[in-house]
């Protein structure tokens, strides 16, 4: 006879209680030419930038058709979401909304209050903390809940998933695709290869005070944004050297800086970066962009256009990694996200004698992340209200 499994880990549940649907909030993106400048002002409103300029920001956009990849990759996500809650009886409708194009958050928030949802968890496509990679989510949120209350509608309670960059059906995906990027450099440039781990730039001061207290990194640099990357790439470093024994040499680099210029923003810079290589003589460099969930616009144009035709300038092998996008384990992954906070909230509001809250996966030396964004986590320069937070 088998014994009973300890009060304090619970068999396993596949109740989302009490969430009754789950949020996909991403930045969207054009879906045609015309659609280009439309969608720039969304990201850009506020900021007074002339429409002619918008036409030559938006001229990588063109090169691709005036169409960004991002949309459809989150319809690949919602879809891979679906089958595997499906397929592990998770019953928890899926709905997907935007910041800056169809489908708009708000016009989401509505259809899901219309739909009698109440109890509404969220994942954004932003794996870190700082304040565009979550802060600004949240204030689009309550953005988005304020116009349902000024609608006459009763806006849903709202809260986020914690930041999943160190889970392991996040990381692994990407260990494996390095792994993949690196087979594809001619032998001779493999052997003393060099990886670049490549995440989105921000302003020093965003990345300074980004997470909710300030973590100094190796060289100084400061805040959660930066120790995160740090702390997945060296996992990714160690899973690879596991894998091949060999120890290639990293750096965290940094791209698709946008600011004005007398901003300091975190560098070095991909381009910056690959030309410094090539003046060490390395042999040969992959490039992994473990900032990103998906292969959007930032990649396919900064990385596999402008960086590419830096290394092949500079005579340089590169290749680069895939993102996560919609591999089965990043949607399992958020399964158990959902499950893991799920069961927090339950225990939270009504703990029994000799139970646990659940065990939170992770990988590297932070630890998981907290599930609340305190008062103050990411502040933005001007103070605004955000939702799914102790704000």
């Amino acid at each position: 006879m088998s014994a009973e499994p300890p009060a304090a880990h619970p068999a396993p549940t596949t109740s989302a209680a009490p969430y009754d649907a789950l949020l996909l909030l991403s930045f969207g993106g054009p879906e045609g030419p015309d659609d280009v400048v439309p969608f720039l002002e969304n990201v850009t409103r506020g900021r007074g930038i002339p429409r002619e300029r918008l036409k030559e920001v938006g001229q990588h956009y063109f090169l691709f058709g005036g169409v960004s990849p991002i949309n459809e990759q989150n319809r690949e996500l919602l879809r891979a979401l679906r089958e595997d809650f499906a397929q592990y009886g998770l019953d928890l409708p899926v709905y997907w909304g935007n910041r800056n194009w169809a489908p708009y958050l708000t016009d989401t928030l509505r259809e899901m209050v219309r739909d009698g949802h109440r109890r509404v968890l969220t994942l954004a496509t932003s794996a870190y903390a700082s304040y565009s990679g979550c802060r600004q989510y949240r204030e689009n949120l309550a953005d988005a809940l304020a116009t349902l209350a000024d609608e006459g509608l009763e806006p849903p309670r709202v809260d986020k998933i914690r930041h999943y960059f160190n889970h392991p059906g996040f990381v692994e995906p990407m260990v494996d695709a390095t792994l993949a990027a690196l087979a594809e450099l001619p032998a001779a440039a493999r052997a003393e290869a060099h990886l670049a781990f490549t995440t989105h730039s921000i302003p020093t001061y965003a990345a300074d005070t980004s997470g909710p207290v300030p973590v100094h990194t190796e060289g100084g640099e400061g805040g959660a944004y930066v120790a995160q990357h740090r702390d997945v790439a060296r996992v990714i470093v160690d899973a690879v050297r596991e894998r091949t024994g060999v120890e290639y040499p990293w750096r965290l680099v940094y791209q698709s800086r946008s600011g004005a210029p007398h901003i300091p923003w975190l560098e070095p810079d991909i381009c910056d970066h690959l030309e410094e290589l090539r003046g060490a003589g390395v042999s040969g460099a992959v490039m992994v962009p473990i900032g990103f969930v998906s292969d959007h616009m930032e990649v396919k144009y900064d990385l596999d256009t402008e960086a590419r035709a830096k290394a092949a300038e500079l005579g340089l092998p590169v290749t680069r990694a895939a993102t996560v996008g919609a591999d089965p384990r990043f949607a399992a992954a958020v399964r158990d996200l959902v499950l893991e906070r799920a069961a927090t909230e339950r225990f939270a509001a009504a703990p029994t004698p000799g139970s646990a809250p659940p065990e939170r996966c992770a990988l590297g030396a932070l630890g998981p992340s907290h599930d609340v964004c305190p008062v103050g986590c990411c502040p933005a320069r001007t103070p605004r209200p955000a939702a799914a937070g102790a704000e």
